[in-house]
């Protein structure tokens, strides 16, 4: 499908993304197009998350930064939430509270969670006890010695160590099961994925829905690391993302 012919509205919210990406978008969506023709024009007929284009919101991270690959499910079922970033609730500002964690991070299950594993790898927090009772003095720590406070700097500190933050399912519809939206998104983020070859850039795939993509031939070139999704309690104690993250030091500012 010519450029021309993909939906003005789905055009413009390329606008959002770094111009490194452009032609990559493009080849995306006309990969999508091919293989669905109905679904693009669908869409831009229907009401979907996230609002304000920013549809393609992730891709700001130029090509050349990019190390890792991170693909959860699809956008936050809010509007207030969903920012076309994966994992970035635009509905938190404020990550810590006297108690705690704020009562916005505690809202995000997997946001809430990813902090938990975060401060078990930095060695802030016990495995064994990640509750209000044990996050009280880490947040009165935090709020005092140079951690960051809110979730843009965590977010920053994401993209400084090269994180394209992605979903596999770039829009959220309630009439429309994740899993089908993803199916529709597959061919574009083939062309993304292809893109990646030969740089070294790594996946990270949260949940079921991204763990499709590792049978992906795009995928072959790429060292890949799968976790749960956040959303489980058990992805605290995930070893494999302690090992990724904890060296990262996310919650220190800069």
């Amino acid at each position: 499908m010519p450029a021309n012919t993909i939906p003005p509205t789905i055009l413009d919210a390329l606008d959002l993304a770094d111009a490194s990406w452009r032609p990559i978008l493009l080849e995306g969506l006309a990969a999508v197009a091919a293989a669905n023709p109905g679904y693009l024009p669908a869409l831009a007929a229907d009401n979907y998350l996230p609002t304000g284009q920013r549809l393609f919101a992730a891709f700001a991270l130029p090509l050349p930064a990019v190390r890792y690959v991170l693909v959860g499910e699809g956008p936050y079922p809010r509007a207030e939430s969903a920012t076309g970033v994966c994992f970035m609730d635009g509905a938190v500002g404020d990550l810590w509270s006297e108690a705690g964690l704020s009562k916005p991070v505690n809202r995000a299950t997997s946001l809430r969670n990813f902090m938990k594993m975060l401060l078990v790898a930095d060695g802030q927090l016990s495995a064994g006890d990640t509750g209000g009772a044990a996050m009280a003095p880490v947040a009165a720590n935090a709020r005092g010695n140079g951690s960051i406070q809110t979730l843009a700097q965590l977010q920053q500190n994401l993209t400084r160590h090269g994180f394209l933050l992605l979903n596999a399912a770039l829009v959220f519809r309630p009439h429309v099961p994740p899993v089908i939206e993803a199916r529709a998104w597959l061919p574009f983020l083939q062309v993304v994925l292809a893109s990646l070859a030969g740089t070294g850039a790594k996946l990270v795939l949260w949940g079921k829905i991204a763990e499709q993509l590792k049978k992906l031939p795009e995928c072959a070139g790429l060292e890949q690391l799968c976790a749960e999704h956040p959303y489980n309690l058990s992805f605290i104690t995930h070893a494999g993302m302690q090992q990724l993250f904890g060296p990262m030091r996310l919650l220190r500012a800069h």
